[in-house]
């Protein structure tokens, strides 16, 4: 994004539902799950248009980070960098234990942020019952955990 202003990281708001789920849409990303109020979701906007999006369900002391796209027009540009360091600082905020993911595409771009490759059977009962786990990501998908210094 030289020469142009940078999209603004804010949380989300019902009102973001429908381009939110376009842009999950558009990217082949589930929107099972997704709540429509938006809870837990943090947006990248610009020029009045949602570019980017990133979300986080809270599992007891765990985290589980979801649906994470930027439009294809800005990819590489920071956005989606902005959007997970972003949501980890707001999951630290919230003193969230491990943060976990599953991930068809992110498998090489994930370890910048502290992520790595864990085993299904190190995923609390709490997280492998959310409907990310359950079957809105399929079962081939990598599962990645960012241990905190929460964990427990």
């Amino acid at each position: 994004m030289a020469g142009a202003t940078a999209p603004t990281i804010r949380a989300a708001l019902s009102k973001d539902f429908v381009a939110v789920a376009a842009l999950l849409l558009a990217n082949d990303l589930p929107l099972e799950g997704v709540p429509r109020s938006m809870d837990g979701f943090l947006v990248a906007e610009h020029g009045g248009v949602i570019v980017g999006a990133i979300g986080m369900e809270c599992y007891g002391a765990d985290a589980l980070l979801r649906s994470a796209v930027v439009n294809a027009a800005l990819r590489g540009t920071g956005v989606g960098t902005r959007l997970v360091d972003a949501i980890i600082t707001e999951a630290e905020r919230r003193e969230a234990g491990d943060l976990w993911l599953l991930t068809t595409t992110a498998e090489r771009w994930a370890p910048r942020f502290g992520f790595a490759v864990a085993a299904r059977e190190e995923v609390p009962a709490s997280v492998r019952a959310s409907q990310e786990f359950r079957g809105a990501c399929p079962d081939s998908a990598i599962i990645m955990r960012r241990v905190t210094g929460t964990s427990h």
